[in-house]
């Protein structure tokens, strides 16, 4: 089992949405960066967990862990002529865009903010690449023992 990160903005979707969704269950649509990408496509696997992270807002962090419960396949979104995700260059028979579907385990008793995690980025948190300058993906890989440490700031 892997191990990530996956930001997203509370008010476009967030954990009230996944939370509200049928079975807690939701593909998460619309990537459109090479490198996330990748990752939702090859490197995702039904099973791992995933820390859904709120971006973008006033108070930044980790909201609620996931389950991936469904491996990378091919985004729909980018077909849809109407859909603010449509990309005109993306080819049904050869998909430049995927995703997968995310499943809401559990919220966290609080919020885990990015100013806790930061402070943490010395030691025990030496390495994420969340915390590293310039990092601006919308899915990065959590090592285990980042996770686990996490955790118990909880």
């Amino acid at each position: 089992m892997r191990y990530w990160l996956m930001k997203t903005e509370p008010e476009t979707f967030g954990v009230e949405h996944l939370g509200a969704a049928p079975r807690r269950t939701s593909a998460w649509d619309g990537v459109r960066n090479f490198q996330a990408r990748n990752m939702l496509r090859d490197e995702m696997q039904r099973g791992d967990e995933a820390f859904l992270y709120h971006s973008s807002c006033d108070v930044p962090g980790i909201a609620a862990i996931m389950r991936i419960a469904k491996s990378g396949y091919p985004d729909a979104t980018a077909f849809e002529r109407k859909h603010h995700h449509y990309d005109a260059d993306s080819d049904p028979a050869n998909p430049r865009w995927f995703m997968v579907d995310v499943q809401l385990q559990r919220r966290l008793k609080r919020v885990i903010t990015l100013e806790e995690l930061r402070a943490h980025a010395a030691r025990e948190l030496k390495g994420m690449v969340l915390l590293r300058p310039g990092n601006r993906l919308s899915i990065t890989p959590v090592e285990a023992a980042h996770w686990k440490f996490i955790l118990t700031l909880e």
